[in-house]
């Protein structure tokens, strides 16, 4: 893995973002935003997940009403998601959100990208500015494209001319603390637009990639995509975009944080795929023992277990996994119990999950 791109600091409420911090976790509440029970008992749902910051849809007024009661009862950050109307965004910053995302391209004047630069200035909150290849500023791909340049690379090149546009609009008005990202549907076009910026600046980026799809493809592009970029060192904030529940992007963001390192597993789950020689459920014992760690993480508890082992044969499962703190290997009717590849136990499956469950428990830090 490269270092960490350096990059300046942003402060998003109580998450730092840039200069150094951890790669935070965000995601997108899909509740009507004017539902203000229902958007916090989404938003209380995802933290207890992993998600570090929070985004939400401001389409209206009424929804702007509604931030004051969203932002006293929320556990993470909020950041208010504008488009078109820069008076949504003024009212937002009015109500307290601790960021504003915002395309400075459409949302007027000039003047009115000054206004919202000057109130989100003394409010000593960031804007996030975006380039997406489906709503690129007439002329930039058509520019690149005339001067001969391969349609990928042309579009990768207009989603930074696109940004930087955005960011010097901002910098006109003395505003700097601004957050940057560059997506596309396309991954190696999300990837080559990342990097061409990242090379060009030092503003903190946002990654992910866009559309990217429903659960299986939509993980599978994200997870080529944003992984791609992080070991590279470049990101500072991610989103895993789904078709899907919100929660399902932060599990498997936080699932691709922790594959690089950049966030403890605490404990890391591995298991053994499926053979001829499995003669349990190990897809139903794997998913129970995924379940009961993340009840535990979502009670706010921490476990002082490294790796957790799930395999599928009493044979070479204890010798496969004789690095796991605590493992679990099935046999026909029973469960074999081990720690770092010395046998505890072998017990009938039922008596197995409950002993395996106890000692997970008591590695449990209160």
């Amino acid at each position: 893995m490269m270092p960490p791109r350096l990059t300046r600091r942003l402060r998003i409420g109580t998450v730092a973002v840039g200069g150094g911090a951890p790669v935070s976790l965000q995601s997108m509440t899909n509740t009507d935003t004017r539902d203000v029970p229902a958007t916090l008992a989404q938003i209380r749902r995802l933290a207890a997940a992993g998600c570090d910051l929070i985004r939400v849809a401001v389409p209206d007024r009424t929804a702007v009403a509604a931030l004051p009661a969203i932002l006293a009862g929320s556990p993470i950050p909020v950041i208010a998601d504008i488009h078109f109307d820069y008076r949504l965004a003024l009212g937002a910053i009015a109500a307290g959100v601790h960021a504003v995302r915002i395309n400075p391209g459409n949302i007027g004047a000039p003047e009115r990208v000054r206004q919202v630069a000057e109130q989100a200035g003394a409010a000593g909150i960031p804007i996030r500015v975006g380039a997406n290849s489906g709503s690129l500023p007439p002329g930039l791909l058509e520019r690149n494209l005339s001067a001969g340049m391969p349609h990928d690379e042309a579009l990768a090149e207009a989603l930074v001319a696109s940004a930087l546009q955005q960011c010097r609009l901002l910098e006109e008005y003395g505003f700097t603390a601004i957050k940057v990202s560059l997506k596309a549907s396309d991954v190696p076009i999300t990837v080559a637009a990342c990097r061409k910026f990242a090379a060009r600046t030092d503003y903190p980026l946002h990654i992910g990639v866009t559309e990217a799809g429903t659960l299986r493809r939509g993980i599978i592009k994200s997870a080529a995509g944003i992984g791609a970029l992080l070991l590279l060192g470049i990101g500072d904030t991610i989103r895993v975009s789904l078709t899907a529940d919100p929660e399902e992007e932060v599990k498997a963001g936080l699932i691709l944080l922790e594959s690089l390192g950049l966030r403890d597993a605490a404990p890391e789950i591995v298991s053994c795929p499926t053979c001829g020689r499995t003669e349990i459920d190990l897809i139903g014992l794997a998913q129970q023992v995924e379940d009961l760690i993340a009840g535990i993480k979502a009670a706010g508890k921490k476990i002082g277990l490294r790796k957790i082992a799930v395999m599928g044969c009493v044979v070479n499962g204890p010798g496969e996994a004789k690095d796991a703190d605590l493992g679990v290997a099935g046999g026909k009717g029973k469960l074999m119990l081990f720690r770092r590849g010395e046998v505890i136990g072998v017990y009938p499956e039922a008596e197995g999950w409950a002993r395996f469950r106890d000692a997970v428990m008591s590695a449990v830090e209160n």
